[in-house]
């Protein structure tokens, strides 16, 4: 799925702002006029405790000490959420983690800001504040000897920015920093039985929030407006940071969005490419149907080939198989009908998987040329695009999470054109 700050301007344009409908510019009157209120349903959701989190930072400090790497440093984002529970706004005053590869996880904040963390941490336990006249890197060479590290490799969190970097090894020559997605990726890529369970939440909701806004497309709505009401519902049952791209039409033969605002019409293809989180895990889900009349023999053909294709790619992943061989099944079903080849229209023009989890997109990508091996607690989409321009494009779009048996669904699959969810 996409991502507005990845998109820009198609995507701002495909949900709405460019006829000034949006689900984050409605008050609330106007959004209880699209969508009527919805019952929450988070009721049962149990967050990640502590001590999972804590065995988070073992696991990462058994792979440090494997790769004899000192200290792994975190930025402010999905990372320090993950290992610490801790959110916090990447502003340019850093506030950083430093998990040594024995020892308590440190932290390095604006003084101003000591009291707020001190109130979110519960992992370890030291604070280095630094003030706005001093250097917070100076602080972040004192943990690092403070923690016993006298030299050697340190790990950069793989989003860690550059400006931090490089004030850190002026200030700590001594070190050598390397990438830290050797530690940070094996941890995350494999999801537990409570990161799944999260991740099951969030796609329910999706799966309920389209099913509501397939319930209310007219003639002439803009694809904003269904974005909003698809946001809405999914924002009233419970999920978290709500998306949905939403494209009618020509429109829909561009896999993130054309700037062309487009209005609803009797016969369109109409492509829904939603998500949501809850507790920080996320679910990404794409349906594509047809609005108002019988699809034509063209709309049926193309969507039984995406399923075609989905449900190839469904069964090349297996346990121990490369993820790449996700990409080739799906792929070839949609080559062998005579698109393509390749990333060349019409046709499938990106990779048909992506690793999701706390972020819509992380490692594990179902593309040419990753031969990461598939492994039990592994999650990602599966959605082999067919867009064909000047027409339509059709994506359907599901996530699977391994197990040793092999992938299971989090989202109940489409069976036809006219049935979105089986």
């Amino acid at each position: 799925m996409k991502r507005r700050d990845f998109i820009g301007l198609s995507t701002l344009t495909a949900t709405g702002v460019a006829t000034g409908i949006s689900a984050c510019n409605l008050g609330k009157s106007e959004k209880e006029k699209i969508s009527p209120a919805l019952t929450p349903m988070t009721a049962d959701v149990v967050p990640i405790t502590t001590a999972e989190r804590e065995s988070r930072i073992a696991k990462a400090q058994d792979l440090m000490q494997a790769l004899k790497m000192g200290a792994l440093i975190v930025d402010s984002g999905t990372s320090l959420k993950y290992f610490t529970g801790i959110s916090w706004w990447p502003s340019e005053r850093p506030m950083l983690a430093i998990i040594p590869a024995k020892g308590e996880t440190r932290y390095v904040c604006p003084g101003f800001e000591e009291s707020r963390l001190r109130e979110l941490i519960k992992i370890g336990k030291e604070v280095y504040p630094w003030q706005e006249d001093e250097s917070p890197y100076t602080m972040v060479a004192k943990a690092l000897q403070d923690a016993k590290i006298p030299a050697g490799d340190i790990g950069m969190e793989e989003r860690l920015r550059f400006f931090i970097l490089d004030g850190i090894r002026k200030e700590a020559p001594n070190y050598n920093y390397v990438s830290g997605t050797p530690v940070t990726m094996p941890c995350r890529l494999i999801k537990s039985a409570s990161e799944i369970a999260l991740m099951q939440k969030a796609s329910d909701i999706t799966v309920a929030g389209i099913q509501h806004g397939i319930s209310r497309l007219r003639e002439g709505m803009s694809q904003g407006e269904l974005a909003g009401i698809i946001e809405d519902a999914q924002q009233q049952l419970g999920g978290n940071n709500t998306d949905a791209l939403v494209l009618f039409g020509v429109s829909s033969a561009f896999p993130h969005g054309s700037v062309k605002p487009r209005t609803l019409q009797e016969g369109d293809i109409v492509l829904m490419d939603c998500g949501c989180s809850i507790e920080g895990y996320t679910s990404d889900i794409t349906r594509t149907v047809v609005f108002g009349k019988t699809p034509t023999q063209r709309q049926v053909d193309i969507w039984n080939l995406e399923k075609k294709s989905q449900t190839a790619g469904f069964e090349a992943a297996k346990i121990g198989t490369a993820c790449e061989e996700v990409d080739a099944a799906a792929r070839k079903v949609i080559t062998d009908a005579g698109f393509g080849p390749g990333y060349q229209l019409p046709g499938l023009p990106h990779r048909t998987g992506h690793g999701i989890g706390m972020d819509g997109h992380e490692w594990g990508n179902m593309v040419k040329g990753n031969q990461q091996l598939i492994q039990p607690g592994m999650c990602f989409s599966v959605e082999p695009t067919i867009a064909i321009p000047g027409e339509f494009g059709v994506r359907l779009e599901d996530c699977v999470y391994m197990t040793e048996e092999g992938p299971q669904w989090f989202s109940k699959t489409s069976t036809a054109i006219d049935k979105p969810f089986g």
